[in-house]
């Protein structure tokens, strides 16, 4: 059975930095995508970026773009979302999922999620 457990959330001020992870057990990562999302009050679970766990190809969506960065170790089945320059809109819960696509881009194509872990940037 596939677990995914993010760590890594907390608070921090506007401009600073946070890193995710996401250690994930349960099964052979290599034919899969991994990716990372966000949900704020009251909004969709939306899709920050993603990463092909062979061959580590790599996507983003455009807010993020330029201050989030996805990666992953695979000998430690661990993903990663490095964060900077972080806004106080970048506040919500972060969850990381695996998808057989992999380009999946969107909530439906991600099979098995994480818990989630909260992270609030203060202005």
């Amino acid at each position: 059975q596939v677990q995914l457990v993010e760590s890594g959330g907390g608070l921090v001020q506007a401009g600073g930095s946070l890193r995710l992870s996401c250690a994930a057990s349960g099964r052979t990562f290599s034919a899969y995508a991994m990716g990372w999302f966000r949900q704020a009050p009251g909004k969709e679970r939306e899709f920050q970026a993603r990463i092909t766990w062979i061959g580590g190809s790599r996507y983003y969506a455009d807010s993020v773009k330029g201050r989030f960065t996805i990666s992953r170790d695979v000998a430690k089945n661990t993903l990663y979302l490095q964060m900077d320059s972080l806004r106080p809109e970048d506040t919500a819960v972060y969850y990381c999922a695996v998808a057989e696509n992999l380009r999946a881009t969107v909530r439906h194509e991600y099979a098995y999620w994480g818990q989630g872990t909260q992270v609030t940037v203060s202005s």
